[in-house]
């Protein structure tokens, strides 16, 4: 019988009041994007002040594009105990020289053209990754509500490890998270745009309707082999 529980982000989170109703939701991570260009983006001293807020044993993330080695630096000096998630066109190389640990994005197209992003080199090469997050290929790196086609991979590969390496994300909502769930059956599950009241406001009603549609696919997985 499968008993895991699947972990829950909440991403893009710019106001103490989402903060605190993430938390109360049943979030096990809530993430700040450092990422100018983003409609969420908040800065490295506004995330320290956000993620003091949290209690022990949810996460801080902070969500980097493409970011300078001395960006990266001043949000870990912001938080501290944050995991980092690269989120534009980093190396392997790139996300090692933070020497923190971290998540990478893997943008796969949606549609047809999903089916050749060639996931398992991209997991093979990012092999030091705690996880990989499988986000949709948007304009603005993330956010943009849209999911990839959930059916393209082979989700029960070695490399890929679903039980405890993957991160399903992009265009995830309360009204299919439980589809992907029960089709990816990955250690985590990332949302930002699908409880959304706005870009960068989180609706709370939302959220808790988020975390119960996840509960629900981790109780009818469990009665799968």
């Amino acid at each position: 019988m499968n008993t895991h529980r699947t972990r829950i982000k909440i991403c893009g989170l710019t106001r103490e009041a989402d903060v605190d109703a993430a938390v109360h939701a049943g979030a096990d991570a809530v993430g700040f994007v450092l990422y100018e260009q983003s409609p969420r983006h908040v800065s490295a001293d506004r995330a320290g002040e956000l993620a003091r807020r949290l209690p022990p044993f949810v996460t801080p993330v902070l969500l980097f594009v493409n970011a300078s080695p001395e960006h990266i630096a001043r949000g870990c000096a912001a938080v501290p105990q944050a995991l980092l998630q690269f989120h534009g066109d980093e190396t392997p190389a790139d996300c090692l020289a933070a020497g923190r640990p971290y998540l990478r994005a893997a943008r796969i197209p949606t549609g047809p053209a999903g089916a050749g992003f060639d996931l398992l080199k991209y997991a093979s090469d990012h092999l030091a990754a705690q996880a990989i997050l499988l986000d949709a290929l948007v304009e603005g790196y993330g956010g943009g509500g849209q999911s990839f086609d959930w059916t393209a991979f082979p989700w029960s590969h070695p490399l890929l490890n679903a039980s405890s390496r993957l991160v399903l994300s992009g265009g995830l909502t309360p009204a299919n998270v439980i589809d992907g769930i029960t089709r990816v059956r990955p250690w985590a599950v990332d949302v930002s745009s699908g409880v959304e009241a706005a870009k960068g406001i989180k609706d709370p009603d939302k959220m808790l309707a988020f975390v119960a549609a996840v509960r629900a696919a981790d109780a009818q997985t469990s009665r799968l082999p």
